[in-house]
């Protein structure tokens, strides 16, 4: 195989190009029918989890990955990066000078996947639906903005916002506000199972072995009218119970293309090899991973035990023990690739010192060691995961200031046990919504947020969270982010420790490669063909 480089361009000036190896294979092939691209993410269906495709209440990056390709928003992300742009709507903009009227009109001839027709009110009933179900794992949060939604005619939606925000647009642009047919969806309910009606590019059919989907069926949409130029008639996404089975169906030929979860050894072996018809693909990513903490468990509630730790983690011995190359130390909840970015916990703490961690602990008289458990999931973020808690526990332990225990837990029972507080610290990944700041601190730090945190801090709600959403330049919006970040690295109610790189690695004559994931690391299936690879 021909070694190549691709090169994407920079995401409103914040992205890394696109790095490129070649790794190597011989095998079969998956067939001249579908494009077949592998997953470990888990779908499944649970009375804790009973609707994981309804954008209700689906608010992880899996979960999107399968309602980008099948719900169409008004406004989408441009292949390349850079500010939202229409896609179910013609055309988009705010109509008055402090970013609280924002109007939509929608494209002419837009149509659900069973033919019938899309309408203004169809836009209105499924985002306030959204806002109805109040779905505590969903996105709510990304919609709280909205006061109220105003139809007039068939194609025009005004969305009259409580407070300025010049965030919308990429709001709309999210899985949240998916156009779902009402036929199939009941306006306060959230619908069970997996089954998807929208308007998207692609239709759905979901393949379930009792209550897990193990492959996703992608039909292109003969009546789909949008800014979405899919590139396939059909694409599958298979489930694998772990990377090793993914890896190895990528070289035998049973798939075309693997992305999530890919683990680091087989990054790593995959950018060694040369030869063969396996490409591997690495971008920039704005995947973070941090501890977050319930500030009111008498385990951390004491700010100096949550300071502490922040002073003794080391983060380049722990992503180099659990993730090698593929991650980068993360000192704020903003990527250093996103606009407003600080360095706010490396400021405060420097580098990592037990001795300074004694000293934060002693001035506040905690008793020594202190006791904890961290708290990790087991099968949502990868192999690494595991490992990465083995080296916290081991670099706390060794400091003599701690007395840490790790326990996992699977996915389906740790995120509801979280949501009820059951853990006084726990790990957590993101994938942003969008690719601003403000997907980085709403989410955890404002009023309804995505971890139900307890934690509140009133300068940030009702002051610099509000003051960046005024500015529709994001570099002015930058001295509000930062100070957000200060507070963070003083408070500790969350502990970043790492940014990830995003990797993509297929075969030969699938053709798009370099535009299936966005700067938010969701999938875009509708850029990926077939043809000849150079």
């Amino acid at each position: 195989m021909n070694r190549r480089t691709w090169a994407l361009p920079a995401v409103i000036g914040l992205l890394a190009p696109v790095l490129a190896a070649c790794g190597g294979s011989g095998g079969g092939d998956a067939g001249d029918g579908a494009i077949v691209v592998g997953t470990t993410d888990v779908f499944s269906a649970s009375k804790q989890a009973p609707a994981p495709f309804d954008p209700a209440f689906a608010y992880d990056a899996g979960a999107w990955n399968v309602l980008r390709q099948t719900l169409q928003t008004l406004m989408h992300l441009p292949r390349g990066g850079g500010e939202p742009e229409p896609e179910a709507a013609e055309r988009c903009g705010f109509t008055d000078t402090n970013s609280e009227r924002y109007e939509c009109m929608l494209r002419d001839g837009l149509k659900f996947s069973d033919g019938s027709d899309v309408s203004a009110e169809d836009v209105k009933y499924s985002i306030d639906r959204v806002r109805a179900i109040k779905d505590e794992s969903g996105p709510l949060n990304l919609l709280a903005g909205i006061d109220t939604i105003e139809v007039q005619g068939d194609r025009k939606v005004i969305f009259h916002l409580e407070e300025p925000d010049a965030t919308f647009p990429h709001k709309l642009a999210t899985p949240a506000a998916g156009i779902v047919n009402p036929k199939a969806y009941e306006a306060k309910k959230l619908r069970a199972g997996f089954a998807v009606d929208g308007s998207g590019p692609y239709s759905l059919k979901a393949e379930v072995k009792g209550d897990e989907l193990v492959k996703a069926v992608f039909t292109k949409n003969p009546h789909y009218k949008g800014a979405l130029k899919p590139k396939s008639d059909k694409i599958e996404l298979r489930s694998f119970a772990d990377t090793d089975a993914m890896g190895q169906a990528l070289k035998d030929g049973g798939i075309h293309m693997m992305t999530r979860t890919m683990a680091p050894k087989q990054i790593e072996q995959l950018s060694k090899e040369s030869g063969g018809d396996i490409d591997l693909v690495e971008m920039a990513g704005l995947e973070i991973r941090y501890l977050a903490f319930d500030t009111t468990d008498p385990a951390v509630r004491d700010k100096a035990v949550r300071q502490a730790m922040a002073q003794v983690v080391d983060r380049e011995a722990l992503i180099a023990k659990a993730y090698g190359s593929t991650a980068e130390p993360l000192y704020s909840l903003v990527p250093t690739t996103v606009v407003g970015h600080t360095n706010s916990f490396l400021n405060k703490y420097g580098k990592p010192s037990d001795a300074a961690a004694r000293a934060i602990l002693d001035k506040a008289g905690v008793h020594l060691p202190a006791k904890v458990t961290l708290h990790y999931t087991t099968d949502h973020y990868g192999p690494g995961t595991k490992v990465e808690f083995e080296e916290l526990r081991g670099q706390l332990n060794d400091s003599g200031l701690f007395d840490v225990t790790i326990k996992g837990t699977d996915w389906d029972t740790y995120r509801p046990a979280q949501l009820e507080g059951e853990y006084p610290v726990f790990g957590m990944g993101w994938f942003p919504d969008f690719p601003d700041a403000d997907s980085f601190i709403a989410p955890f730090l404002d009023e309804g947020n995505f971890l139900n945190s307890p934690y509140v801090n009133s300068a940030i709600r009702k002051q610099h969270i509000p003051q960046s959403r005024r500015e529709a330049d994001r570099l002015t919006a930058a001295d509000s982010i930062e100070k957000i970040q200060d507070i963070v690295a003083r408070d500790v109610p969350v502990l970043p420790l790492w940014q990830g790189k995003q990797y993509i690695a297929a075969r030969d004559g699938i053709t798009g490669v370099e535009w299936a994931l966005n700067s938010s690391s969701n999938l875009q299936l509708w850029e990926l063909g077939r043809g000849v690879s150079k």
